[in-house]
Parts: C-alpha cells; sequence; structure tokens
C-alpha cells in the first residue's frame, strides 16, 4: 500500500487525537501500583494469560512491571522472530490477541497493581511479503507497506561487522539494514509521526511505558523529538506516573550510549554479560570479582565500564541472549545454568544488589532456537504448569520471594561485603533491611556472618516466608543476635537444595514465635470514608502489605460515621525503619494519602526494641 494521501493523513492524524482526547477524558481513576523497582520480561505471553498471571500471581508477589512481546501488526512467521518484523503501526491485532484483550489485559493488571510496558521495534520492517498478523498485505521488494512508501526507507546497504569497532561505523549502523530488514528513516518527520501516532494509541489503551528495541539503529536526536511529541500529549500515564522507557543498546566501539539517557533508561547488558562470566567461571572471574568488575555502591563503573544505575535495566537473559549465548540460561538445550543452580544464583543476586533497575526473564522451553511460542496453554485448568511447556522462571520460589525483598531494601546501601573460604562464596547486606549470602561452590559455607539487621529472627526466603500468622516460618530461618550477627551454613552448590540465604526485615517473626517484634498501635481519623471503604496501613514492610494496599493492615472503624477514628495494633520488625500511608480500600481501588506516585509524604518511625509496644497517634488522615 502507497503511503496515505494528504487529506488522508489528516483524517487519520484527527480521528487518532480525538479518540486518544476521548479516552483519556473518560480514563477511570488511578490505581495504587506495586514499587517498580522489578519486572518480568513476559516473552510472547498471549494478552488473556498475561493478565491471569498478573492476578494470580504478579500482583500479590509485589511485582511493578511485566513488559510484554510487540503489540503490533507483524509477520506471521514459524518463528518468534516474527513478531520482531513489524508490517504497520496502526492495526493492534497482533499473535498475542487484539485490542479488546489487550486493553483487557492491561485493566487487570492495573487492578493487581503491575504497570504493563511494551517492546516496541519501529527501526525495521518485515522481510518478503505476504499476509500480516492483522490482514494486511506488504512487499518488502518494493518497500511497500501500509502508511509507507519507499520515500520512507534508507537505502539498501548492509552493516559489516567492523562498523561496531568505532565511532566511523556509527553511519552504517543506523543508517543500513539490521539482518537485511528494511531500515526505517526515523529522522524522516512522517515516519516519527506514525511512531509517534503508534506510542500514543498504546499509552490511551493505558500501557505504562515502553522497551525500544535496537535502539542504538536509531539516531537518540530521533528518539528525544519523537518522545517530546509523545510527551506533549500524554505528559504522565493514565496511571499518572511518567512514561517508564528503556532502549536495547548492546555497548561496542560505535555506540555513544550517554546521548541516549535523556530517552530513557539502557539495557545494560555488561551486567548480562558479567552475570554469565563469574558464575560460569569463566576467563578466571569468580563471584568475588563482581565490585572489580561493576563497582561498588556510590562507585559503580568497575574496569568494565558500567553506566550509573539511575541509567541502567538489568537482567540475567532475555528472548536473544538466551538463544545466542550471550548469557546464563534456563534452557537445558542450550546450557545447564538452571540445572546447576547457576541461574537461579544469578537471579537472586540481581534482585539482591542494589544497581539498576531489575527485570526477571520468563519464557518457554525449546530445543530449535528459532521455535515459535508453545501452542500450550502456561495453565491447565487455570493451574500454572511451571516448568512443563513454559518455564514459569518467575514463580520459580527463590526469584519470586526476593521481588519484595527488593522492594524493601531500595535506596539502601549495599554493604558488608564477604567473602568466604573460596572466591565463589559472597555475602553481603541492603542497609538495616536485608541480608543475602550466595555460594557457587561445591563446598557448604558455616561462619557467623554480620547482617546489618536488628535482633530477631527471619525467614529463609530462599525456600519460604512467614505463616499465615506471622509466628513462623513455612521452611527454615535464620536468628540475628543484638549485635547484628547470624550463625548459619549456606548449603553447597551440589547439595540440591537453592545455595543461598536472604532474609529481610519483612519476613521477621513476630509475637509468639518469635517474641522479637514490636506491637505497634495506630490511630487516625478524619479520612471521610464512604460505605464500602475500610482503613488500611500500608508500607514498606510484610506486616503492612510491602506497599500492596490488598495485603495492607485493616484498622477498626471506632462507631459510626465517615470521619470517626480508626485503630489497630499490628506486630512489626523490631528496630526497623518504617515508612507508611493510610489507605481507603473497597477491595479493589485504593485512595491514598498524599502523593503515592512520588512517595512524597510518607510517614516515618523507628520501631521499638523486641518484644516491645509503641503507639503511633497520627491525627488526621492527608488529603
Amino acid at each position: 500500500m502507497q503511503k496515505l494521501p494528504p487529506s488522508r493523513r489528516l483524517f487519520l492524524a484527527l480521528t487518532l487525537a480525538s479518540s486518544t482526547a476521548l479516552l483519556a477524558t473518560f480514563a477511570p481513576p488511578a490505581l495504587a501500583l506495586n514499587p517498580n523497582s522489578t519486572s518480568v520480561q513476559m516473552f510472547e505471553w498471549a494478552w488473556p494469560d498475561i493478565a491471569t498471571e498478573c492476578t494470580q500471581w504478579l500482583g500479590p508477589k509485589g511485582f511493578g512491571g511485566v513488559q510484554i512481546s510487540p503489540p503490533g501488526a507483524s509477520k506471521n512467521a514459524n518463528g518468534w522472530w516474527g513478531v520482531y518484523q513489524p508490517v504497520n503501526y496502526v492495526n493492534l491485532n497482533s499473535r498475542m490477541g487484539t485490542p479488546a484483550q489487550l486493553q483487557s489485559m492491561i485493566a487487570s493488571c492495573h487492578a493487581a497493581g503491575v504497570r504493563v510496558y511494551a517492546d516496541v521495534v519501529v527501526n525495521q520492517m518485515a522481510d518478503g511479503s505476504g499476509t500480516a498478523t492483522d490482514g494486511s498485505t506488504w512487499d518488502a521488494a518494493s518497500l511497500s507497506y501500509p502508511y509507507f512508501s519507499a520515500n520512507d526507507f534508507h537505502a539498501n546497504c548492509s552493516i559489516a561487522a567492523t562498523d561496531y569497532n568505532s565511532p566511523a561505523g556509527r553511519s552504517n549502523v543506523q543508517n543500513c539494514r539490521l539482518g537485511g530488514l528494511p531500515d526505517l528513516a526515523t529522522e524522516s518527520s512522517y515516519v516519527q509521526g506514525q511512531i509517534v501516532n503508534y506510542l500514543k494509541a498504546l499509552l490511551a489503551l493505558g500501557v505504562d511505558g515502553f522497551r525500544i528495541d535496537a535502539a542504538k539503529h536509531m539516531p537518540a536526536s530521533a528518539w528525544a523529538s519523537i518522545m517530546g511529541a509523545v510527551k506533549a500529549a500524554y505528559p504522565t500515564t493514565l496511571q499518572g506516573e511518567p512514561i517508564w522507557v528503556t532502549q536495547e543498546i548492546i555497548n561496542d566501539g560505535e555506540v555513544d550510549r550517554p546521548s541516549y539517557f535523556p530517552v530513557g533508561t539502557l539495557n545494560e547488558f555488561q551486567f548480562t554479560s558479567a552475570m554469565r562470566d563469574v558464575f560460569r567461571g569463566n576467563n578466571g572471574l569468580s563471584l568475588s570479582s563482581i565490585p572489580g568488575v561493576m563497582g561498588t555502591w556510590g562507585n559503580w563503573g568497575g574496569s568494565w565500564g558500567f553506566i550509573q544505575p539511575q541509567n541502567a535495566t538489568v537482567f540475567i537473559t532475555n528472548w536473544d541472549t538466551e538463544r545466542n549465548g550471550g548469557s546464563l540460561n534456563i534452557n537445558n538445550a542450550v546450557s545447564n545454568d538452571a540445572a546447576n543452580m547457576r541461574y537461579t544464583l544469578a537471579n537472586i543476586f540481581m534482585l539482591a544488589q542494589g544497581y539498576g533497575e531489575a527485570q526477571l526473564y520468563s519464557g518457554y522451553k525449546f530445543s530449535d532456537t528459532g521455535a515459535d511460542r508453545p501452542t500450550t496453554s502456561p495453565y491447565s485448568g487455570g493451574v500454572a504448569q511451571i516448568n512443563v511447556v513454559w518455564d514459569f522462571a518467575h514463580r520459580w520460589t527463590p526469584l519470586a520471594n526476593m521481588v519484595a525483598f527488593r522492594n524493601a531494601s531500595t535506596g539502601q546501601a549495599q554493604q558488608n561485603w564477604i567473602v568466604g573460604d573460596n572466591a565463589n562464596q559472597v555475602a553481603f547486606s541492603r542497609g538495616n533491611v536485608g541480608f543475602a549470602a550466595l555460594n557457587n561452590s561445591g563446598s557448604p559455607w558455616t561462619r557467623s556472618f554480620s547482617t546489618g539487621l536488628p535482633a530477631g529472627t527471619y525467614c529463609n526466603v530462599i525456600n519460604g516466608t512467614k505463616n499465615a500468622a506471622g509466628t513462623g516460618c513455612t521452611a527454615d530461618s535464620v536468628t540475628v543476635d543484638a549485635g547484628g550477627n547470624a550463625s548459619f551454613t549456606v548449603p553447597a552448590n551440589s547439595s540440591g537444595s537453592t545455595p543461598a540465604v536472604a532474609i529481610y526485615t519483612g519476613q521477621a517473626l513476630t509475637g509468639g514465635g518469635g517474641g522479637t517484634g514490636c506491637t505497634v498501635s495506630f490511630t487516625i481519623a478524619n479520612a471521610n470514608t464512604s460505605w464500602g471503604q475500610s482503613l488500611r496501613i500500608v508500607g514498606n514492610v510484610g506486616g503492612l502489605g510491602a506497599w500492596a494496599p490488598g495485603s495492607g493492615f485493616a484498622l477498626t472503624i471506632q462507631g459510626s460515621g465517615a470521619n470517626v477514628p480508626w485503630t489497630g495494633s499490628v506486630g512489626l520488625p523490631a528496630g526497623a525503619a518504617i515508612q507508611y500511608k493510610y489507605v481507603k480500600w473497597n477491595g479493589s481501588t485504593a485512595v491514598w494519602e498524599s502523593n503515592q506516585a512520588t512517595g512524597s509524604g510518607n510517614r516515618e518511625f523507628t520501631s521499638c526494641a523486641g518484644g516491645g509496644t509503641q503507639s503511633r497517634n497520627d491525627g488526621n488522615f492527608k488529603f
């Protein structure tokens, strides 16, 4: 199809603009979302299945976001790579579902507290010719695509391997064909307009952000222009937050990474490569090499030149690296990193440490690296089929439980670095909130560790969590003495047990089972609640829901009326830095005090010593 004539382009632009305005006018109220420190890449999961997973698992476990595969019309191909060959940016019928299913999934995820990030592919278009997932047709030979013509593409040239070695090759990297696919001229105002409309349409559906595929193959200036136009229409998402953007930029001799920082964070592939090498022992590296390779808290960079954490999104693997050897892998057809616990340990380390924003990866099993997603559902009778066809790595107990650890320890210094009896045993703390020890060796590691945590008994979240009463653990526990020290054994990475220990204040026992908590009584008035609303305390520790409103501590109303006091007593970790807010909750929608989107206005205090009591008379609900 040829490029639309000016009259038709104007009609389409006005239609999109009016539709966007209408959607914004009737947009639902913003919902309370989980902390955004950890997201998960759900590779080629169908939209209804992601909706189910947000509700069943991602929301309750504290995930802040889910990154979905490209939602636009693409090549129908017998291989996963088809979704990375777009045909147009107007129709959202994709291999993962329809526009209606996409919007329904976004609504379900938001209701569960989970943001939705869309993978965006706009550097290249599909090769060959045929009928796309939305029924449209294209022909790469004549550069004929819906809403594009030959004038919208760069000339047909190839990117040589040497182009990636120095800045002299940057022009070819950005203007020639990646993998032989027709290369859009993203510096063109018309092409930028099509991309802007695409991103705005996704934001109108409720998408919270974007992962930009092949970002370094497009000029940073083009993306600055595109996002400037997008943000003029959408200063924030429909949830009232800044638009999340991360960019796929593999570091090499030609790319100028800082030029992309104004657009959004970068996928820091240095982290992915480092984790592969230190956990496999490549080139003489070990876990003890990590500070030298990537730097330390407040002094990031290291010998590998890591970018600063505020500019970085990190992951252990993604759909590309698990197929091309660039990372540790889940799939045994490619490597045995999952079977020998290296993959699990590396993800535990990523979630425990303080560098960058973390992404887990959840895909499917394969023997052919080009194999398409399974036709088998991830569920049977609504029950997740873990490690059957889909790997469900985000549900593996050590990884899933570490999400709340990371949420609780955000902003806490990474310190007390300890190297064990050999170079593949390390431990460290996150301020006075969390502590983790990892053993990637064949020998058990027994010693007294300086955890930095308050005295108490804590559940080892690698294996389990607190019971419903908060008085015991579903698996093993660790006791920290008054000096912050704890003695325990980290199993060998040959024992069959996950060779790690991780504890944090949100999993400290309270009450009869541990006797180490602080009982805090709360009182608040003038919340102006309406019929069907209760009042909850939601904060940074497990007893207060770890910032998830549905899991917050429910108060009891003292009388009748919209503004009478609410009170309640809850066991919290002793000697911990507590942050919290009061939240009006009707079972599905949260109304927060002050401005939860920015985290401003949190109430704060330090809880009392173990076995003690304390009162918080907090006056009035903050509007």
